[in-house]
């Protein structure tokens, strides 16, 4: 029996071998399609490369580099820590108030683009044309957009909020859409079966299986307005970028020190809890 069973054994390793083998004989070939792959991309590094001319580093650009570094060992305190209108906490909380603002604003009005551009809601022709609408506001840069308005609501933060809220809505309404295409439509089927009304289909087929996407979505795009509401501010849209590049022009390096500090800070911060968030969404911790 003992020497039956270790027959039976040796041939099933042997078969499992055989069908390994086998396996990997058969395997798919396409080392002429990655070949191919290869050869177009050092094409296009190269194409690429072909306009690009380092001519080294000019005289104003490693002053600009020196001073920014003193700056930053050397801040100004004063600046730093004081609670004037022209300080960086004051300066600081303004670009916060702008991202907050323009990411509420932008996931809000992202919702009904989002479910208008939906294929498995809407029919096929109203969605794609939402969806080309969506795609014309994601393709105009954040600083072009700024500039635009900029000649509507003159400079100042209410040009830093409209436009952010633009923004955001091509960006957050591309990953609703993306959610709401990936509902489990059993769920509203049960729902549907126990005689449930639309609305109780919505509040309790669609709703939580949207809220933890929607909600980190906003959250992710808010990390994202935070560093552009600094550079929004360099064309006059309010926040701390439109005082950075001032102190840059003139040289004053004390002062860049303080304001990158108080940036770094502030990233630091809004990227620990924006973890932590997005983290408990997802895994439940």
């Amino acid at each position: 029996m003992a020497t039956k069973t270790k027959l039976e054994n040796f041939e099933q390793t042997f078969h499992r071998k055989l069908t390994a083998a086998e396996a990997y004989a058969a395997r798919p070939r396409n080392w002429m399609l990655y070949t191919l792959i290869v050869l177009i991309i050092v094409l296009l590094v190269g194409w690429s490369s072909s306009d690009i001319h380092f001519t080294g580093l000019t005289v104003t650009g490693t002053e600009v580099a020196k001073g920014v570094l003193h700056g930053v060992f050397q801040p100004d305190t004063q600046l730093l820590f004081g609670l004037g209108e022209t300080d960086v906490p004051y300066l600081l909380l303004q670009t916060i108030a702008i991202a907050v603002l323009g990411t509420l604003f932008g996931a809000i009005l992202a919702i009904p683009f989002a479910f208008l551009a939906a294929e498995n809601i809407m029919p096929k022709p109203i969605a794609y044309l939402f969806r080309v609408l969506i795609l014309m506001i994601r393709t105009i840069p954040s600083l072009v957009w700024a500039l635009m308005w900029i000649r509507v609501t003159g400079p100042g933060a209410a040009c830093g909020v409209i436009t952010q809220s633009v923004c955001s809505i091509g960006m957050i309404s591309k990953m609703y859409i993306t959610a709401i295409e990936d509902l489990d439509t059993k769920i509203l089927e049960s729902l549907d079966a126990m005689g449930c009304t639309p609305f109780q289909k919505i509040r309790y087929g669609v709703i939580p299986q949207l809220t933890a996407s929607f909600i980190s979505t906003t959250i992710y795009r808010f990390d994202i307005n935070l560093k552009d509401a600094t550079t929004l501010g360099i064309v006059g849209a309010g926040g701390i970028g439109a005082s950075l590049v001032q102190c840059l022009n003139s040289r004053r390096w004390a002062m860049v020190g303080s304001f990158v500090w108080g940036l770094m800070l502030l990233v630091v911060v809004i990227e620990f809890f924006s973890t932590k968030v997005r983290t408990k969404l997802a895994q439940g911790k």
